[in-house]
């Protein structure tokens, strides 16, 4: 066995134990978790998804269904700072960012500007109700969570590694509200539905919420175990039929285009665009890894193609008027679309 093959060999064997390191360490969260919040194991997949892909997750549901809790508590999982930021109408873009002050130095007595650092700078953010503040405070926001960097009087403050923003969304109240546009939403790589509890978890909640406090949430992972299996998500390597197949659940949600199928063009105004794709192929990674898995199949695409098409397939007038919803035409390209095409 040469040297390049010694070390692809060991390479796999790295994964291989990253895997089985993040299916316990996920079963570990899950369990801190249960300590507060019941249920939700699709709303917490997704979110960790979105964490081992450094990337960033809108939490979208009706009032009182824990969004909030859920975020607070996770952070209790992860070994990471944690802030949350509630926005208001009110919000300034250096209400978050941070800004520069004018201090003496005691030394020398002279004036000079000091860099005070906003809430922005920390591991994890809780960017609660983020369409209640105007579009120059989210801009700011979403820049830095693009580029990962916060620019304060022609100077780069780099935010902390690992960085990510989990966002919630109240889609009831829209009274004094500024929705994020398509092209800020298309910067998260997921918008979770957070649904109503099943009838025997509204019990539970009930029974807990109001009963004595229990057990804290103990720490799981640490930033630098995640940045690891970060990294340990980038180096897996799909299959090329695993590639088409992503590729084609893209293009083919594009009106006007050859590759469209016929209710796309029928319902949508707007398609996926090319972001979608390279988080399709990073989501599934992700999925495959949680399971304890380094083989990612269509199938694991086809799991997280809902939370990714959510926000960037936009209806049109007559889908609007028949009722149908993106996770609808969702569903429909997931039947049309054959898993197993072998390109």
């Amino acid at each position: 066995m040469n040297n390049a093959e010694t070390a692809a060999t060991r390479s796999r064997d790295n994964d291989l134990q990253a895997a089985d390191q993040l299916k316990s360490s996920c079963a570990r969260i899950k369990a801190e978790l249960s300590k507060v919040v019941v249920g939700q194991e699709t709303v917490v997949e997704e979110v960790l998804i979105a964490i081992l892909t450094r990337s960033h997750a809108l939490l979208v549901g009706v009032p009182g269904l824990a969004k909030t809790l859920l975020v607070s508590t996770l952070s209790q999982t992860l070994h990471l700072s944690f802030k949350r930021i509630q926005f208001t109408p009110d919000l300034m873009p250096s209400d978050i960012t941070g800004t520069e002050v004018i201090q003496q130095n005691a030394t020398t007595q002279d004036r000079e500007f000091r860099f005070l650092k906003g809430p922005l700078f920390a591991n994890m953010i809780l960017a609660d109700e983020i369409n209640r503040t105007p579009p120059k405070t989210q801009a700011a926001m979403l820049e830095a969570m693009q580029e990962r960097k916060v620019t304060v009087g022609g100077t780069d403050h780099p935010l902390p590694d690992p960085f990510f923003v989990l966002a919630t969304q109240n889609p009831i109240e829209q009274e004094g509200t500024y929705p994020l546009p398509e092209a800020q939403l298309d910067r998260f790589m997921f918008m979770i539905s957070v649904d109503y509890p099943t009838a025997e978890e509204e019990l539970q909640i009930m029974r807990m919420a109001t009963g004595a406090p229990g057990a804290k949430p103990e720490p799981v992972l640490s930033g630098p175990e995640i940045i690891q299996l970060q990294q340990t998500v980038r180096r897996l390597e799909p299959a090329p039929h695993v590639y088409a197949y992503a590729e084609k659940l893209v293009r083919c949600t594009r009106p006007k285009t050859p590759e469209a199928l016929d209710f796309c063009g029928r319902w949508l105004t707007w398609g996926a665009g090319p972001r979608a794709g390279l988080n399709l192929i990073l989501a599934a990674k992700a999925r495959a890894l949680l399971k304890g898995q380094t083989h990612i199949s269509c199938d694991d695409i086809a799991a997280v193609a809902p939370p990714i098409f959510r926000h960037r397939l936009v209806p049109n007038f007559a889908a609007q008027s028949e009722g149908v919803t993106p996770d609808e035409i969702t569903r429909r390209i997931l039947e049309a679309v054959p898993k197993h095409e072998k390109h």
